[in-house]
Protein backbone atom coordinates (compact mmCIF):
# COMPACT_ATOMS: atom_id res chain seq x y z
CA UNK A 1 0.00 0.00 0.00
CA UNK A 2 3.08 2.19 0.35
CA UNK A 3 4.16 2.42 -2.78
CA UNK A 4 0.61 2.59 -4.37
CA UNK A 5 0.76 6.09 -2.20
CA UNK A 6 3.95 6.67 -3.39
CA UNK A 7 3.12 6.52 -7.17
CA UNK A 8 -0.18 8.41 -6.35
CA UNK A 9 1.78 11.33 -4.70
CA UNK A 10 3.84 11.61 -7.95
CA UNK A 11 0.66 11.38 -10.29
CA UNK A 12 -0.84 14.00 -7.60
CA UNK A 13 2.54 16.06 -8.02
CA UNK A 14 2.50 16.04 -11.65
CA UNK A 15 -1.33 16.56 -12.24
CA UNK A 16 -1.20 20.02 -9.81
CA UNK A 17 2.05 21.47 -11.80
CA UNK A 18 0.44 20.60 -15.32
CA UNK A 19 -2.51 22.39 -14.08
CA UNK A 20 -0.72 25.47 -12.62
CA UNK A 21 1.88 25.34 -15.32
CA UNK A 22 -0.10 24.22 -18.72
CA UNK A 23 -4.03 24.70 -18.13
CA UNK A 24 -4.48 27.56 -16.00
CA UNK A 25 -2.33 29.83 -18.18
CA UNK A 26 -4.32 28.38 -21.28
CA UNK A 27 -7.67 29.49 -19.76
CA UNK A 28 -6.80 33.00 -18.40
CA UNK A 29 -4.05 34.15 -21.28
CA UNK A 30 -5.59 31.64 -24.49
CA UNK A 31 -9.21 31.94 -23.28
CA UNK A 32 -9.22 27.51 -24.01
CA UNK A 33 -11.50 26.11 -20.79
CA UNK A 34 -11.70 22.48 -21.51
CA UNK A 35 -8.13 21.17 -20.96
CA UNK A 36 -8.59 23.04 -17.54
CA UNK A 37 -11.77 21.70 -17.28
CA UNK A 38 -10.41 18.10 -17.98
CA UNK A 39 -7.32 18.04 -15.91
CA UNK A 40 -9.39 20.10 -13.24
CA UNK A 41 -11.48 17.04 -12.14
CA UNK A 42 -8.93 14.41 -12.54
CA UNK A 43 -6.84 16.68 -10.32
CA UNK A 44 -9.59 16.81 -8.03
CA UNK A 45 -10.12 12.51 -7.31
CA UNK A 46 -6.27 12.35 -7.62
CA UNK A 47 -6.47 14.83 -4.49
CA UNK A 48 -9.32 13.78 -2.91
CA UNK A 49 -7.42 9.97 -3.21
CA UNK A 50 -4.22 11.16 -2.06
CA UNK A 51 -5.74 12.74 1.18
CA UNK A 52 -7.93 9.23 2.10
CA UNK A 53 -4.67 7.19 1.59
CA UNK A 54 -2.55 9.11 3.07
CA UNK A 55 -5.27 8.79 5.99
CA UNK A 56 -5.72 5.47 5.87
CA UNK A 57 -1.46 4.83 5.60
CA UNK A 58 -0.92 7.03 8.65
CA UNK A 59 -3.09 4.84 10.81
CA UNK A 60 -1.58 1.57 9.43
CA UNK A 61 2.29 2.93 10.08
CA UNK A 62 0.83 4.44 13.02
CA UNK A 63 2.59 8.24 12.21
CA UNK A 64 2.28 10.73 14.60
CA UNK A 65 -0.27 14.21 13.65
CA UNK A 66 2.49 15.81 12.94
CA UNK A 67 3.72 13.68 10.20
CA UNK A 68 0.33 13.05 9.01
CA UNK A 69 -0.55 16.94 8.82
CA UNK A 70 2.56 17.56 6.72
CA UNK A 71 1.91 14.69 4.29
CA UNK A 72 -1.17 16.32 3.61
CA UNK A 73 -0.20 19.79 3.74
CA UNK A 74 2.30 18.99 1.05
CA UNK A 75 -0.47 18.13 -1.66
CA UNK A 76 -1.29 21.99 -2.14
CA UNK A 77 2.55 22.99 -2.14
CA UNK A 78 3.37 23.39 -5.86
CA UNK A 79 6.60 20.45 -5.90
CA UNK A 80 5.54 19.28 -2.36
CA UNK A 81 4.40 16.05 -3.02
CA UNK A 82 8.10 15.06 -4.68
CA UNK A 83 9.81 16.39 -1.74
CA UNK A 84 7.33 14.57 1.05
CA UNK A 85 7.68 10.99 -0.91
CA UNK A 86 11.70 11.45 -0.64
CA UNK A 87 11.66 12.79 2.91
CA UNK A 88 8.94 10.79 4.45
CA UNK A 89 7.89 7.89 2.48
CA UNK A 90 11.37 6.25 1.87
CA UNK A 91 12.47 5.80 5.63
CA UNK A 92 8.90 4.12 5.92
CA UNK A 93 9.54 1.71 2.25
CA UNK A 94 12.98 0.87 4.27
CA UNK A 95 11.14 -0.09 6.92
CA UNK A 96 8.71 -2.26 4.92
Amino acid sequence: MLKTFKYLAIVEGYSFLFILFITMPLKYSGGILLPNKIMGMAHGFLFISYVAVAIVISQLYKWDFKKLLVVLAMSVVPFGTFWMERKYLEEDLKKA
